[in-house]
This record gives structure tokens, sequence and C-alpha cells, in this order.
């Protein structure tokens, strides 16, 4: 009895996602860990699945990151690390009062990192860095440290101006950092646990968080005079 030999040929969508791509980018690398990491944690994200997810073999995802560590600190480096160069030019630049600058530096982190996806690594951290000291030490030096200083240079900005009043910065910085810390753990544990009928929008609470903070960060003005204009054109 003869063979069938008519057959449908194996068309690129039928093919297995590995098999289509033998190489990816680096940024695909980093797009799926990032998207693994924040569903899984750490501990629990193998280097297989994210190499799977991003369509490569193991071997191809090590050509570009040695360990799960050095993965791991790419994916944050890419999502975050590189922001605070960007900021500290524009802090540099800026022509307003520095109520403004804050304001701005609220508004960009959210559009940037808190309403996105990165904003799970915080909630990592928070959650596994006493784990593995490594990349809790690596979080402290490339993430939190060039945070604070930022922040530092703010709040140094509007005292210099006469537009803040004077205060212990070290504490200030926790200040301005703990609505942004708020909102990363309502986006991804605060949140879903909420009652079906709350209704809570961040950039309302990030407007409230500004009123309340410039409020008490401001020089008070003599009964009588008026606030210093903008220098914004």
């Amino acid at each position: 009895m003869p063979h069938n030999t008519s057959h449908t040929p194996l068309t690129n969508e039928a093919a297995p996602k590995r098999s289509r791509r033998k190489e990816a980018r680096p940024g695909e690398l980093l797009e799926a860990a990032l998207d693994l990491f924040v569903e899984k944690g750490f501990a629990a994200t193998r280097v297989d699945d994210v190499a799977a997810r991003a369509g490569v073999s193991k071997g191809t995802l090590f050509l570009y990151f040695p360990s799960k560590e050095e993965l791991f600190k790419a994916v944050v480096r890419e999502n975050i690390v590189g922001r605070f160069t960007e900021w500290n030019n524009a802090l540099e630049s800026f022509v307003g009062n520095t109520s403004e600058v804050l304001t701005y530096c609220y508004q960009v982190w959210w559009e940037r990192i808190g309403a996105t996806k990165a904003s799970g690594i915080t909630k990592l951290m928070f959650s596994e860095a006493q784990n593995f000291p490594e990349i809790a030490q690596f979080y402290q030096q490339e993430v939190i440290l060039p945070c604070r200083a930022l922040i530092r240079r703010i709040l140094q900005r509007g005292m210099e101006r006469g537009e803040f009043r004077q205060m212990d910065l070290e504490y200030g910085t926790y200040i301005v950092l703990a609505p942004m810390m708020f909102l990363m753990l309502w986006n991804n544990s605060m949140g879903p646990c909420s009652l079906p009928d709350e209704v809570f929008t961040p950039e309302q609470y990030i407007r409230t968080q500004i009123d309340n903070i410039l409020h008490g960060l401001c020089v008070r003005p003599a009964a009588g005079a008026t606030p210093p204009p903008s220098q914004n054109p």
C-alpha cells in the first residue's frame, strides 16, 4: 500500500517559538525577565523560564547574562537606574521654583516607574532582600542611595533659594519617598486586597500628597506678603 506523501508544510506561525527565534536581543530578554521577576519573585524565577518566555535557549541567555543575579541587576539598571542621570540633568536645567521641581519629580516618577511593571521590583526587594544580600547591596548602591541623593538635592535647592524652611535633610528625604513607596505597594500588594467598591486614583493621591508636603516644607510668608512668582515661561 503506497504511503501518502502529501502533507501540510510547517509554517512560521505553527513552529515553536524557540525554533523561530534562535537569537534574541538583550532587551527582549530583559523584558521577559522583568515580567517573571515581578510575577514570581527572585527566588522562584528560573533562568530556564526567562529563556523560554523570550523564545531562546538557556545557553543563548547566558551569552548575555552569566547568572540570574546579573540578569536581575541588568533588569534594575534598564528600568530604574538609568533614570537618575535623566532626572539629575532635568534638575540642573529646571528654571521654575522648587515646589514645581518637586511636583515634576512625582509626576515623572509615576509615569516612568510607579505606573509601570518596574514598580514591582520594589515589592520584590521588600520580600527577598534579607535572603539575598548580594542583590540587596546592589539595590542599595544603585537605586536607594542615588534616589535619596536626588531628593536631597531638590530639598537643598529649596532651602538655599529661601523657598523651603530649614530641615533635617536626612529625614526630609523619607517624607518625599513615603508616598512613592505607598503607591508601589498599593499597585503590587494592597490594591488587589482593597474593597470591591473602593475607588483609589493614584494621580489624585499624588496631588494630595504634594499639597500636604509642600505646606509642610514651604516657608510661610509673612502676613500680606506674596509668594515668589514662578520662573517658568
